[in-house]
Parts: structure tokens; sequence; C-alpha cells
């Protein structure tokens, strides 16, 4: 299957290859449902047994039905040269090198299984006995950590003596000793794979009298559910949204009332427009999970099986229950893919939708999933013909674009070494001005001497060792050297090792070559200067040089007010703005930070009119930066506003908090405003970094418009804001 990694998966994969060389043996990938984390989990797995030898990995997955055969089948899908096993196939031939072994909790944990019994036929512990005494290091994946965390699950993980131990789940438990790798929401969200946010009970006025819970809340979901096919349509998609309708265990007589509901609306399981999975009831899954299977709704209990994928599911009815249970964040995962994994730029589309009554299940899917209340906002004519340039990134840029970074490396070593046509000059001048290292040998040091208590350093000399290459055993020192040059560049191993080699190896034609190396010669070279290599990709792909590059592949595109926005609120606290250029916008602390707060009151006091814009997405204002590994990113201003009738853009910062200490996080602060002081200049606009002090009695809001310095270090170009509009 050819399929092309998202940024933030790339960036998770280079993350856990890089966990796994840390002394932490535990490692967390904290991954939301719909991020593709087994995707990212096979690659990873890709990598590593590459890159080390003597490794195998055993992966557990949770409950009783078959994901471990999922997950199997997704490896040899997504990488053609897996080795992966089942455990029936451990028990029969045991673990080998660059296995991938998928089991399930319930063969090895359960009593009445009796693949850890001694028996006249090998068990597993056989197998892991005989696998460490043959050299074998195992890595264990737990997936879905937040399932058999329990002590009998731990005895078993520990019988592998595992090296390191990878814990997967969108909601992890228990990892503060551990290398935690968090994927941001915002980034799944911006590739277009999950949907933007989640309606609350759209459509539901206030002061409702509700006399027949089940059957208002299943008109409101399939009155929704034809307004999005007819959306789909509109959008040229054929995507045939599912409602799920969970109830609660011990149900039988809500269950039969939801069926009678929805047969008198036309949706049975005669006519295969109605599923049901249930432990004891299945019906109408065949292909369920296609965009257009015909099911517009399905029964299920109190979560989803595990594994289920279905990104055509959109609408969410969750009934009440007399009882106290314990709710899944997995259930709300599920109807938060995007169907063809893209945004639609319709906002009917790009969200998800919870109608429910039961005000637990609300608050905690607003703890657990960013969700609040919800409502539609519509733009005031008076602002439908503004309109401002925004800045996109390239479809071609450099971190995706390998023949782009071969260029770009090519000019910045011929630059920085004084490079020519001829390798024997390019190989003395790397050697001279560089540090680079030309050897047949694979070199190393060590230090020799005498260490006193004291600390006393002087007798201790560096000891340069060498030894001869082997293609075979170094293969792998030779393929983590490439990994992590590309990783530095940006860019997947295999664009890495091509470019490598056709800028050094004599048997590949480039142009530009800077070396004639023997393809024998080029795994010392690559494996001896890995850190310069490194290091020079990551300068090349922010050089003089690719500065000039990225400049010229900057896009552009109109930004206009969104006619209609949907804006979450806490419905306890909010108070409606009269100077938004939205009808119904209100000013709530829901999503907000405390200086976006502020500066929302003081525009409602001061301002013309005001836009919040929003933080990621094709709909809203954007301004191109380039960050430090020299990939382009895109920076969203946090206002656009009108004040005595000059347009101002501007992005809100901590500034400092009540310690009196720097509350600003953002580490691209300085990056964000050179872009911002640039765009307003080339654009002929006003902008400036608004930034809060929590410091004194008084909260106060102070501006720089000249230079970004960290408030709390430097605040002499910081003025009052209420003082600066005087």
């Amino acid at each position: 299957m050819n399929l092309t990694l998202k940024n933030f998966q790339m960036q998770a994969i280079a993350d856990l290859n890089a966990a796994c060389r840390k002394p932490k043996k535990e490692i967390v990938l904290k991954s939301c449902t719909g991020s593709g984390k087994t995707i990212i989990l096979t690659h990873f797995i890709d990598r590593y047994l590459k890159e080390n030898a003597q490794t195998c990995f055993v992966w557990f997955t949770p409950g009783k039905g078959n994901l471990e055969d999922q997950s199997k089948a997704k490896m040899d899908t997504y990488i053609h040269s897996a080795q992966t096993k089942l455990l029936a196939d451990v028990l029969t031939a045991g673990f080998e090198e660059n296995d991938v072994a998928f089991i399930n909790w319930e063969m090895v944990t359960n009593k009445k299984n009796n693949a850890i019994q001694d028996s006249e036929h090998e068990n597993l512990l056989d197998r892991i006995k005989a696998a460490q005494l043959n050299g074998l290091h195992f890595i264990i994946i737990v997936d879905e950590q937040h399932f058999n965390n329990t002590y009998k699950a731990n005895e078993i993980i520990a019988l592998f003596k595992a090296d390191k131990i990878i814990r997967a789940s969108a909601t992890p438990l228990n990892y503060g000793n551990a290398t935690l790798i968090d994927i941001p929401e915002e980034d799944v969200i911006a590739e277009g794979l999950i949907k933007k946010a989640i309606y609350i009970n759209d459509g539901i006025p206030q002061n409702t009298t509700i006399e027949n819970e089940e059957e208002y809340l299943l008109s409101l979901a399939l009155d929704k559910q034809k307004k999005l096919a007819e959306e789909y349509k509109n959008a040229g998609s054929k995507v045939n949204p599912l409602i799920v309708i969970q109830i609660p265990n011990k149900s039988e007589d809500k269950q039969a009332k939801i069926e009678k509901i929805l047969e008198e609306k036309g949706i049975t399981y005669f006519n295969k427009r109605l599923a049901v999975w249930l432990s004891d009831q299945k019906e109408n899954l065949e292909q369920i999970d296609s965009p257009t299977a015909l099911p517009v709704a399905i029964i299920i209990k109190q979560a989803v099986a595990l594994g289920w994928d279905c990104p055509r599911a959109q609408i969410l009815v969750k009934m009440r229950d007399n009882m106290s249970e314990t709710f899944e964040i997995q259930t709300i995962g599920r109807i938060r893919r995007m169907p063809e994994a893209k945004h639609y730029g319709n906002q009917f589309l790009d969200y998800c939708y919870i109608y429910t009554l039961d005000r637990a299940f609300i608050e905690y899917a607003k703890r657990e999933s960013g969700a609040f209340e919800a409502k539609k906002v519509f733009l005031k004519k008076d602002f439908y013909d503004f309109k401002l340039t925004k800045e996109l990134k390239s479809v071609s840029f450099v971190e995706n674009d390998p023949v782009q970074i071969l260029e770009t490396a090519t000019k910045f070593f011929v630059k920085k070494y004084g490079l020519g046509a001829k390798a024997e000059h390019n190989q003395s001048a790397l050697e001279a001005k560089g540090g680079y290292k030309f050897s047949k040998d694979i070199l190393y040091s060590a230090q020799q001497g005498v260490m006193t208590v004291t600390d006393n350093t002087e007798n201790v000399h560096e000891l340069n060792l060498s030894r001869e290459l082997n293609t075979h055993s170094d293969g792998r020192l030779f393929h983590q050297c490439v990994a992590d040059i590309a990783d530095a560049a940006g860019v997947k191993y295999d664009s890495m090792i091509i470019i490598l080699r056709r800028l050094f190896d004599s048997t590949q034609k480039y142009t530009g070559k800077l070396l004639t190396l023997s393809t024998r010669d080029v795994y010392p070279f690559v494996i001896n200067n890995r850190t310069l290599l490194k290091n020079d990709f990551r300068e090349s792909s922010y050089s003089s040089v690719q500065t000039t590059i990225s400049t010229t592949q900057k896009n552009t595109a109109s930004f206009v007010f969104p006619r209609e926005n949907v804006i979450i609120y806490a419905p306890e606290s909010f108070k409606e703005c009269k100077r938004n250029v939205y009808d119904g916008y209100v000013l709530s602390r829901a999503g907000k930070s405390e200086v976006e707060l502020e500066f929302e009151k003081w525009c409602e006091k001061h301002s013309d009119w005001f836009y919040k814009n929003g933080d990621k997405g094709s709909d809203y204002f954007s301004i191109l930066y380039t960050n430090d590994y020299g990939k382009q990113k895109l920076f969203y201003p946090d206002y656009i506003l009108g004040v005595k009738g000059k347009l101002w853009i501007i992005e809100t910062k901590g500034g400092e908090n009540r310690l009196g200490t720097n509350a600003n996080i953002d580490e691209f602060s300085e990056k964000k405003f050179n872009a911002l002081k640039a765009y307003a200049e080339k654009y002929k606009v006003n902008s400036a970094f608004v930034v809060l002090d929590e410091s004194g009695i008084d909260k106060e809001l102070y501006i720089t418009t000249s230079m970004f310095h960290k408030f709390s270090e430097d605040k002499t170009e910081y003025k009052l804001l209420e003082d600066f509009f005087k």
C-alpha cells in the first residue's frame, strides 16, 4: 500500500526512535482516535528493525474480539516485508529476529486459555526463554494501554525482560515516569484526519420540555443525518453519514423502544438501514465502514467494539442510564474521523454531533475531548466585503520535496566549503574546513587515563580507535545514521539514501555530485560523519540559500471572514459581544487563554469591531514563517480588529504570571513576531503583540509594535494597552 505519511506521523516516528535510545524504559504514545496510531507504530517498527539487530516486537491488543488479526493485517498492508505472527505461530515456531508478534491479552491472561500453562507442548514462557537464550531482545507495545492495566498483565510483560515498553492510547494512565510522546490534536485536525470540533445538542432550544427522550433525540439525529447526506452530495461525495446510538448495559426495553421508533421512520433491520453490534446480536455489519454502506444508524451498548473504525460515523446519540457507568473517550472518538481523510471547507461536514440529555456525559465529553456547548453565529452584512491576503505553505516545499532538499544541500555544501567540480579538491576542502573524516574503516573514540577523586582530568586523553568495515553487521548502523540525517532534513529514510548516494556515490548519476566515493566507502563516510552531516543538512534547510528558495515558493490567497462560524461557550458564564463581526458572538472563558479573555473584554469596550481568528485550517487567516529546522509553518494571529478607523492584526501571548516570571511558552514567538511585522509592512496594515501582566494586583494588558522581547526580562518596548490607543 503506497501510503503518504503526514508530517505529525513522521515526527512521531522520529520521536519514538529517539526515545528508544534514552535511558527510560517506559514510553507512552498519546495519540487521539483518528491520528493513525497503527500507521505510526508499524512504520516505526519497520524503521527500528532495519537499524537494530537481534530484536523482535510483541504487540499486545485488548478485547475479546480479533483486534490482533486486524492489527497484523494492517501491518502486512502497510509494510510488505513485515515478518508478522500471531500467538499460534509463536507457540509453533518460537520467536525469531525481526518478528512482530500480535497477541491478544485474553489469550495470555484468561485462565481458560493455555498459552502459559504447563503442557507437553511448548508454551509462551518456554518460547520467551528460548528467544532470550538465543540473544533476542524484546520491545513490547501495549495497544490501548488503559485496558488490561492490571497486575496479571504486568506480570506477563515482565516475563519478556523487554528493552523498552511502548504504551499507546488516546487516554494513557499512570505515565509519570515514562518518556511521553504526545501528538497534538490540533496537528491531526490540521491534516484533515479528524473533525474540527463537536457540537453538543445542536438545535435544542433553551427551556424545552421533552416528553419522550428517545423519540426527541432520535428525531434530531435523523434530521441531522439527512442534512449531512445532502451536504455530502452537494460537495460531490457519496458518503452516507452514520448515527451511532449508544444504549446503557442491561437495557433490552430501551433497545426495543428505539427499534420501534426507527421502524416507524422506515429504518429497520429488514431493509438494512439499521445495524446492531451487541455481544449477543449482530446484524447488517457487512462493510458497514464503507462510505456508501446502507445503514444510517447502528445500535451499540456502553462502548463500541475495540478496533472498530467507521469514519462515516458522525452523530452519537447517547441515551441516559439510571446507573453510574464508566464513560469511554473511544466512543466519542469513533465519530471524529473524517470519512475521506480531508476537510471539506464546510463547517456542517467538518464537525460531528452528540445528542444526549445525560448531563454527566456532557461534562465528561467537555473534559476529555475538548467539547463545549456550541452555537452557530452569522457574519454581519457590514463585513461581507472585508478582504485580506493570507499566506499559505507551498505545496512542494522542501520538507516534503526531496528533490528540493538535494538541490538546496548541493548549493549549501558548495557555498560553505568552497567546493567545485573536482572530487579530489572537494575531499580536501571537506577535511580542512569542515572536519569531515575519510577512511575505509569505522572510526570511534574513547578516553584513556587516570581520573582522580577531585575530577582532575589532566591525565585523561582521547583514544582514537578504528575497526574494519563489515557491510553486513554495520548495515544497521548505516541505517541508523541515514535515518538520523533524514530526520534533520525532514524527509523519509528512502529519500535520504537517494540524496546521499547522488551527492557522494560515484555509481549514481547527478550533475551536482560532490564526491566520487565507491558504494562501499559511502558506508564509513556516513557513519563516521553522522553528526556533521546531520548538522549540515539541518543548517542547509534554513540557510540563506534556502531562504531564497522558500521565499519564491510562498503562496497567497484571499481571506474573507467566513459567512458563518461555530463558537464554543460555557453556558453558565457568558456575555454577548456587540462589537464582534458576528451576530450572537459571546464572551466566554471556554477554549480561551487568560490573555485572550482579557483582550476580548478590552475589544468590547474600545475597538470599532473585532474578529477572533481560528487556530488551524484553510478557513482562517494565516501568515507564513520558517522554524529553526527550515520548515514552513503557518501562524494564525489571534485577532483582526479596527481601532479608530485603522486595521490591526494582533497576536496575544502570556506575559508575566503572578510569580513574576515569563508566562510565554511559545518558543517561536520571535519568529512569528518578525513574520507578522514583515506582513504588516508589505500590506500596509498595523500589527502588534499584546501580553498579559498578572504579577500586580490588577491584570494589565501591554502592547509592543517594534520588537518582541520576553516581557518579564525587558519591558522597555511595551506600553500599557489603555495608554497606547488614547
